[in-house]
């Protein structure tokens, strides 16, 4: 997967979670819980949904790493390198 690719797929995965959040303004730089409503559930339930469409687990220690798009796109690169984007229908 490319890196917009993957930025692709995490905001596909919050709109499954925060359906009712507007993600067309998201700055990848910016703090996701900065820029709209998510709390440690929804957080885990992205992760979760990282593991179950992608088969990537993201261990505790390190979640910080997902806290901006940018991050996710950093730091899932290399797990999803060789993986296809699948997007909710």
């Amino acid at each position: 997967m490319t890196r917009d690719e993957i930025i692709a797929a995490v905001r596909d995965i919050i709109h499954t979670i925060a359906p009712d959040e507007d993600l067309s303004n998201l700055n990848s730089q910016e703090r996701l819980r900065d820029q709209i409503e998510l709390d440690s559930m929804d957080f885990l339930d992205i992760v979760m949904e990282l593991r179950k469409r992608y088969g990537v687990h993201v261990p505790e220690e390190d979640y910080k790493e997902l806290s901006t798009l940018d991050g996710c796109a950093d730091y899932l690169a290399p797990h999803m390198a060789d993986k296809e984007l699948k997007l909710s229908v």
